[in-house]
């Protein structure tokens, strides 16, 4: 792991293995009891539709049955066997895989998407590694990550984070790998209720199939329901008290 992409006071304990099974486990119950939920419902897609529609090689990374790129002509890898076998029934193309090894050639993607991924493991460099090395000189990326380690909940712990990123770290990290953030905006749907929160992990812990089915077919869909619209600012200068970020990337090349 890097110690330039870690900051204190987060957990540091677990290994690479721990939250692997973790995260799998976790994810594995979620997606066994949920839907599809199609890439056209999320308030990225106006964004997504805009990029997507520049190229047909487009690589989405860990998406389990939330997708943001088009089903169609996107290549889909995630380590849910729940959620692949989901996205291969709706025609989606699907491989069992992790960030830190993708089984594609170099420079296969023109158009390469990771929400919500770096911050679940121990190794965020050779995870971004990987990225780019499948991406197309030129391409873009889009990545979500969460900010600010003084933010750390137990909700952070309870779904497999590994870390949370401060600005300029994440900036720097980017920048090692050859990617410039062109713009940026406040994203995310954690719920700003500490009550709310600690409610929630009590279900998933002591109910865990009860509290699956409240989240998949009534949280998750009122959620979606009152996204706002995503407002991009140039580059990646965030506002004190932003949770979480979508950066949109451009490597360097033509």
């Amino acid at each position: 792991m890097s110690t330039a992409s870690f900051t204190s006071g987060q957990p540091a304990t677990r290994t690479d293995a721990d939250l692997i099974a973790g995260n799998k486990r976790f994810y594995d119950a979620l997606w066994a009891d949920a839907h599809l939920c199609p890439p056209e419902r999320f308030n990225t897609w106006p964004l997504v539709a805009e990029l997507a529609a520049r190229t047909t090689r487009r690589l989405e990374v860990a998406p389990g049955l939330r997708p943001r790129l088009p089903l169609t002509d996107t290549q889909f890898v995630d380590l849910s066997r729940p959620a692949l076998a989901e996205l291969r029934r709706h025609g989606a193309r699907v491989a069992n895989a992790m960030i830190g090894a993708l089984p594609f050639q170099d420079a296969s993607f023109d158009f390469v998407c990771a929400f919500d991924i770096l911050e679940h493991v121990v190794d965020d460099e050779g995870a971004l590694g990987e990225l780019t090395r499948v991406a197309a000189p030129g391409a873009s990326l889009l990545l979500s990550v969460p900010l600010h380690p003084e933010a750390w909940t137990a909700f952070d712990d309870f779904v497999g984070h590994y870390r949370r990123y401060e600005p300029e770290t994440i900036r720097a990290l980017l920048a090692r790998h050859g990617f410039t953030i062109e713009r940026s905006a406040v994203y995310g749907m954690q719920p700003k209720s500490s009550k709310l929160l600690d409610l929630g992990q009590w279900f998933l812990t002591h109910q865990r199939t009860r509290a699956m089915w409240w989240y998949n077919r009534v949280f998750m869909p009122l959620g979606m329901r009152f996204q706002k619209p995503l407002d991009f600012k140039p580059g990646f200068d965030p506002a004190p008290g932003v949770d979480e970020v979508l950066l949109v990337c451009r490597k360097a090349g033509t």
